[in-house]
């Protein structure tokens, strides 16, 4: 994916979350999210799965457009999730914030080691903080929590399998 697609496709997967909660799903509680099932018999908010891809693809433009490119894509993503749903925008902005900037700190940590091992660990962490903080100020309840980290971590996992793979193969293909 080139540089500016991933920075936009990152903007978005933000804002589309939110829209995600009030649109896509079943709603557990009266004012709760709409939920889908994440597996091992827990439900989480349905933006769970854009979550994920976004705590990925943050590491991932850090890496193909470094990091002042990464703090203006988060700076620009907070207005941008309140922009869509305003009932949980302060939720959002500051689980978003908080999140993202956790992931950013672990990562740039990590990156030096292993970019792979980076994405799984600052992920998890960031999914973790993430999913306490929107689920608290937003409803009220943690009731969600561990599908949203189940979910959340899920889809990191296979977003990260995903590009390992895809580089496994062209390097395969390069040299036949």
């Amino acid at each position: 994916m080139k540089t500016p697609a991933l920075f936009v496709s990152y903007l978005l997967t933000i804002p589309l979350a939110n829209w995600f909660i009030n649109n896509v799903g079943t709603v557990g509680f009266p004012g709760g999210p709409h939920t889908i099932p994440v597996g091992f018999g827990y439900q989480a908010p349905s933006g769970v799965l854009l979550i994920g891809f976004a705590l990925f693809a943050r590491d991932l433009l850090q890496e193909r457009a470094g990091r002042r490119i990464v703090l203006v894509a988060i700076l620009l993503g907070l207005p941008l999730s309140a922009l869509v749903n305003p009932a949980v925008a302060v939720a959002s902005t500051v689980a978003f914030a908080v999140s993202e900037f956790t992931d950013f700190a672990i990562y740039d940590r990590i990156r030096a080691y292993s970019k792979t091992l980076g994405m799984i660990v600052s992920g998890a962490v960031g999914s973790v903080v993430d999913s306490l903080l929107f689920l608290q100020l937003a409803f009220g309840s943690i009731m969600f929590w561990q599908g949203q980290v189940i979910g959340k971590i899920g889809m990191t996992l296979i977003c990260v399998l995903t590009v390992k793979g895809i580089h496994v193969l062209s390097q395969r293909m390069s040299t036949v």
